[in-house]
Order: structure tokens, then C-alpha cells, then sequence
């Protein structure tokens, strides 16, 4: 155990408050960084216990980033630190989103803004592109898992099958394939190391034995776990109730209900669901605001998913009823971040007591490998229906046998736009940029290209 001090909840307070603050760059960059604040430079726990807790949030629907948070916040200072440091980690976000949401709508249609989001479109293409491959490297490492990946790509893009049906059908899949005792799916999933350094539990503050609140009580674990989901359910119900199922409140808190329960495999798979539903089935929004939508989540502080917020904000905001159409918007887009992140709380204070029993369960190891590489044909998807829309002015659907497969209208390129991907491609993968530094570039270039009058 180290000699170093317990921090107290307040000094705790401002680490989280301070990572909230500094977590750009996607779920990836955002769990480096809490490595190297909680475990290399305070010290708060170990390699192992870090890992251990990161697993454990891999296996739940919603952002793994902001679960993680919670988790080290209950071990740390029980339920009301893994509170402080869930609120704290998404704040920052849901500030900088509303804001860009009220300048998105007052604003969007200003020349200089349209170039700005033009630029941001190229980058965010350029960076999707970079999670296929890099998720792909990692998880398809045999036949079988690229077939899941195939199959995946294939059914959401051919056919439209919703995302949560692949996710279970895969998780599906890599279960039985382990019970059968495959080969493909013995090895289950895991991630590597996060960081170079290796601290040993046993030299840190919480030391190599869990705390004495962490121990299962499940009746706490089932009060804790009520209050969360009356907070979460409550309102849908009360929207449903009083406004009925047609209206775009009740439609945005069931919808997004249902998205924190299915939303495996990250934000980029996610997202692809969200764009399939809130633009073909629901009509909220353009293809060409959801990028806009992904550039904003991209470059502010936060979990990626919190891009659902605009998703919600610009859906209230076409459907204000007898509101401002400001007022129903900001409140659409709070609503939508409510039902989203509610939930979060939800599997941490009910699961993380019992965690220790799932850690080295090799069916839901396998199952979480099929997962990830369904994920990776959904990512694929979510890439192409980008590039089409950046691309290329104009879509068409071509339907045969079967399929309904969006094709481009090829008099439509946008040479500006290629010509901006191609770069984006160039930064990412030559010159291996940030994602932050490739958004601010492409974002300055379109700005200029707009200013030269080219855009």
C-alpha cells in the first residue's frame, strides 16, 4: 500500500472535474488519459484493477469512457463519487453541444459556418475510416470473426437490419460457438495495455484488496439501482402518458431509451443506428447535419455519443408544437442526454458489486469478441454512408434481389470535398495526426475554401 494520503471527496472532485475538462479524442483517448491521471500520476489504483473495471464497462451498452469514471468513482468514494465523477466527466460536453446547437440553428446557414462544417465533414470521415481499421486489426483475427464482420457490413447496409438485432445475434454466436468449444472462439476478447508504465496494485491507494463498501449487499444494490431507474423510466413515462406516443418528446425518450440499452460496441457503432433511425425513420435530421453533429461531439470535451444531444435538439426543434422552437430544442436535447446517460449509473451501481464473478467467464469473453467484430462491419457501414454523403451531392437507392443499396450519383462529386477526404486520409494515416489536430485542419481548409469562394 502506498504511503501517499486518501484523497478526499473534494480533492477527487477536482481530478474528475479536471479530466471531464481535458477528455477529447473519443473513448480511446479519453481511457488513456484517465490512466494516466488515476493510475500513473495519482496513484489511485493499479494496472489490474484499472483493466479489470474497463472490461467489465466494455461488456455494457452505452460509453465504456464515462462507465469507467463511475466505476473508479464508487471504489473510491462510494455511490454519491461515482456520481460526482460520471456528472463531471459529460458536463463539459453538455454545455459546449448546447451551445453549438444554439449557434448550429441560429446560425447554420451563414456561409463562413456552412464552411466550417463543410471542412469538419472530411475530418470525421477520415477518422471513422481509422476506427474500422483499427478496431478490424484487433478483432478479426481468425475466419470466423471476419465472416461475423461481413455478415454484419452486409445486413445493415443490403438490408437494414436494426442494429440491436446484429449485436444480438452476434453475442449469440460467439456464446454457443464457445459452449461448442470452437477453435474461432476460445480465445475471447481483451484489450492491451493502456499505458507503458505498470503499477502494481499492491503500490497504490486502494491497494490489492477491493473496499469494504464494494462487497455485494444486495439490497442496497436493488434501492440504489430502483432510484436510478425511476429516474431514468419515470419521465418517458410521464411524456408518454401526457403528450401520447406521436409526439417528438415521447418519441425522443423512447427512442433514446431503447438506444442506452443496445448500444454495444461503442460510439461509431452506435451511431450508424442513430443516423439509420433519427434520419430515414424519424426524419429529424439531414445526413449532412449528422456529420455535422459527429464534428461537433469530435471536438469538444466528452463521450462521442453525447452527439445525441444535437440528434435530439434539432428533432424538438422542427417539431415545436405550440413552443419557441429554441425552448423545444434545448429541452429535446437534454431530454435526450437524460435518457441516455441516466442509465450508465444504472449498471455500474447494480453490476460492479458482483463484477468479480463475470471476470474470467469464458462464454461471455467469446461472446463479447463476436460482438466487437459485428461491430466493425457496422463501423464499415457507418463509413460508407459518410463518404457517400461528403462525397457526392446526390444518393440514389438501387433495389434487387432483395437488397436496398444506396449507390452515388456520380455527375454529383464534389471535387473540394474529395480532394479534403483524400487529405484527411493523408493526415491520419501518413503523418499519423490526431483527431483533434486533423478536425481543426479541415475545419480551417474549409473555412478558407469557403472564404475563396470555392465553397
Amino acid at each position: 500500500m502506498s504511503d501517499r494520503s486518501y484523497p478526499t471527496l473534494a480533492e477527487a472532485t477536482r481530478i474528475w472535474a479536471r479530466i471531464g475538462l481535458l477528455s477529447f479524442g473519443g473513448p480511446a483517448g479519453q481511457i488513456a488519459l484517465m490512466h494516466r491521471i488515476l493510475v500513473e500520476e495519482n496513484r489511485w489504483l493499479g494496472e489490474r484493477r484499472f483493466l479489470h473495471a474497463l472490461n467489465y464497462c466494455m461488456l455494457l451498452p452505452g460509453p465504456e469512457a464515462m462507465q469507467l469514471a463511475v466505476y473508479i468513482g464508487w471504489l473510491m468514494h462510494r455511490t454519491l463519487g461515482g456520481i460526482i465523477a460520471g456528472l463531471l466527466f459529460v458536463a463539459p460536453g453538455v454545455v459546449a453541444i448546447m451551445a453549438l446547437s444554439w449557434i448550429y440553428a441560429l446560425y447554420g446557414n451563414v456561409g463562413a459556418v456552412e464552411a466550417l462544417f463543410f471542412g469538419l465533414k472530411a475530418a470525421v470521415l477520415a477518422i471513422v475510416v481509422q476506427a474500422v481499421i483499427r478496431i478490424g486489426t484487433r478483432a478479426l483475427g481468425n475466419g470466423a470473426m471476419l465472416a461475423i464482420a461481413a455478415a454484419s457490413f452486409v445486413a445493415i447496409f443490403g438490408f437494414g437490419v436494426p442494429f440491436p438485432l446484429i449485436i444480438l445475434t452476434a453475442g449469440l454466436i460467439g456464446f454457443f460457438g464457445a459452449r461448442a468449444d470452437l477453435p474461432a472462439f476460445r480465445g475471447g476478447g481483451g484489450h492491451g495495455a493502456v499505458g507503458k508504465s505498470q503499477v502494481d496494485d499492491d503500490d497504490t491507494l486502494l491497494g490489492a484488496e477491493s473496499p469494504g463498501h464494494t462487497a455485494v449487499n444486495r439490497a442496497h444494490a436493488l434501492r440504489i439501482s430502483a432510484v436510478f431507474l425511476l429516474l431514468w423510466l419515470a419521465p418517458v413515462a410521464v411524456l408518454f402518458a401526457l403528450l401520447g406516443p406521436a409526439n417528438v418528446f415521447a418519441q425522443i425518450a423512447g427512442f433514446f431509451s431503447v438506444m442506452a440499452v443496445v448500444t454495444f460496441g461503442g460510439a461509431y457503432a452506435v451511431l450508424a443506428y442513430v443516423a439509420q433511425e433519427a434520419v430515414q425513420n424519424y426524419g429529424w435530421l439531414a445526413p449532412g447535419e449528422m456529420l455535422d453533429g459527429l464534428g461537433m461531439a469530435e471536438t469538444t470535451p466528452g463521450p462521442l455519443i453525447m452527439v445525441t444531444q444535437f440528434v435530439g435538439f434539432m428533432g424538438a426543434l422542427r417539431d415545436a408544437g405550440g413552443l419557441s422552437p429554441l425552448m423545444a430544442g434545448t429541452l429535446g436535447g437534454l431530454l435526450t442526454t437524460w435518457v441516455t446517460f441516466t442509465p450508465c449509473f444504472l449498471w455500474i451501481f447494480l453490476g460492479a458489486p458482483f463484477i468479480e464473478r463475470l471476470r474470467d467467464n469464458r462464454l461471455l469473453a467469446a461472446a463479447l469478441s463476436a460482438i466487437t467484430g459485428a461491430v466493425v462491419g457496422v463501423i464499415l457501414n457507418l463509413a460508407v454512408w459518410f463518404g457517400l454523403h461528403v462525397v457526392f451531392d446526390q444518393v440514389r437507392t438501387v433495389t434487387a434481389y432483395g437488397l436496398d443499396i444506396d449507390l452515388p450519383v456520380w455527375t454529383s462529386l464534389d471535387p473540394a470535398a474529395a480532394v479534403l477526404v483524400l487529405a484527411a486520409l493523408v493526415a491520419v494515416f501518413r503523418f499519423r495526426l490526431g483527431p483533434v489536430t486533423v478536425l481543426l485542419g479541415c475545419a480551417a481548409a474549409g473555412l478558407a475554401l469557403g472564404l475563396a469562394g470555392i465553397r
